[in-house]
């Protein structure tokens, strides 16, 4: 599988479930807007079976490298990004993990259940990132119970190895030149914005502006009954230049950390 067949997987499967970003990407084409991809998400555990080394493995295959590291303390998370070696035009790739270790006892022990009820070889599988749920995810109880004291376990639980997101690169786009400016389009054609941290997270000095929909609800046959839950968002991405005149190119943990909440359940409440 080449870059191009892997970038075009992840898009399908995760448009698949999140309707309102086809729907976006048509809105700004209708206005002769061509759509560039900044990055694309990426969750799991740090599991050795699972972690980071094991999912950046298919994007180290196709020519990316591994750029910046971030640390989210309050989330118990951390990530990596890639950016590709000759193709400047290609997104970056954000994988993060969530730290199982700072973690509870019973949602430790939840996770490595969930885990041990597959195949070994079902991680070895080349196409690891792009395989959902490989474990039976039909339960609410173990749902609810990830949810209690980490969203992004539970919301991993359920939805698996997929793109958690993709973002646009704001700065390609000709008739928005500001993030607030795509904001409140989105918002007059009836999106709704993640506005944890306000709703454009950063600033021109820290050189990235970041925004994002709240997460499609999308309904998960649970065995206890349907339950309708938040799946992904579509994130904007606006950056600055550094001081030698080139777009600063990596992340800024404390806009990731509120960005992160658009998928969050209380969010969708408020």
């Amino acid at each position: 599988m080449n870059k191009d067949q892997l970038l075009t997987k992840l898009w399908e499967q995760y448009a698949a479930i999140t309707p309102s970003a086809k729907k976006i990407h048509e809105l700004l084409e209708e206005k002769g807007e061509v759509i560039k991809n900044d990055h694309i998400a990426i969750r799991t555990f740090n599991d050795k079976r699972i972690n980071i080394e094991v999912l950046e493995k298919p994007f180290l295959n196709v020519g990316y490298e591994a750029k910046g590291e971030y640390n989210f303390e309050t989330k118990k998370l951390f990530a990596k990004h890639y950016e590709h070696a000759t193709d400047k035009d290609a997104p970056r790739i954000f994988i993060s993990e969530l730290e199982l270790e700072k973690c509870s006892a019973e949602l430790q022990e939840t996770v490595k259940d969930i885990l041990n009820s597959c195949d070994d070889d079902t991680f070895k599988n080349p196409e690891l990132v792009l395989s959902g749920s490989v474990w039976k995810a039909n339960s609410q109880k173990i749902y609810k119970s990830l949810l209690s004291e980490s969203e992004y376990a539970a919301w991993m639980y359920v939805y698996g190895f997929r793109a958690n997101h993709f973002t646009i690169n704001t700065n390609a786009l000709k008739d928005f030149e500001t993030l607030e400016e795509l904001n409140t389009f989105l918002e007059n054609n009836g999106w709704k914005l993640n506005e944890s941290g306000g709703k454009i997270k950063g600033t021109p000095e820290q050189l990235l502006e970041q925004s994002s929909t709240l997460a499609d609800l999308y309904t998960i046959d649970f065995e206890e009954g349907a339950l309708e839950i938040p799946s992904c968002y579509y994130e904007f991405a606006l950056r600055y230049p550094m001081s030698n005149g080139e777009l600063y190119q990596g992340f800024v943990a404390s806009s990731a950390d509120k960005i992160f909440e658009s998928t969050d359940v209380k969010l969708q409440k408020s």
